[in-house]
């Protein structure tokens, strides 16, 4: 996904909230984003939610086709918007570092999860 804005530095942050917060913690945070995106009234993050609402992540100064560009990446179902879990597998998938440590935080929740059942 190449932006028309090449001035525009995009720092990953989502491997230190996921060391800080654990898996729990970033699925929440990943939730919380999304809430902040998403029209409230469609309950997805849709072109103009997100143009609406970028200047909270610091995207003010993407272009309308970069943010169109974000919406395709993410978008599976092909509805033209991302819902909650389209935004947190596109999330996921934007952060190299995220996915190759990604196992390790499954093996983490999962763990947790097995220790409440037992």
């Amino acid at each position: 996904m190449a932006s028309q804005n090449p001035e525009i530095n995009f720092q990953d942050y989502l491997p230190i909230m996921a060391n800080k917060r654990g898996g729990d913690g970033l699925i929440e945070e990943l939730c919380n984003g999304f809430n902040l995106l998403m029209d409230s009234d469609k309950g997805v993050i849709t072109f103009d939610s997100l143009k609406r609402n970028s200047a909270l992540l610091g995207l003010q100064d993407f272009a309308d086709e970069d943010l169109r560009s974000m919406l395709r990446e993410g978008d599976f179902d092909g509805d033209g918007a991302l819902n909650q879990l389209e935004f947190c597998v596109l999330m996921f998938r934007l952060s190299p570092e995220l996915m190759e440590g990604s196992k390790l935080w499954l093996q983490e929740v999962l763990q947790q999860e097995l220790k409440d059942y037992v």
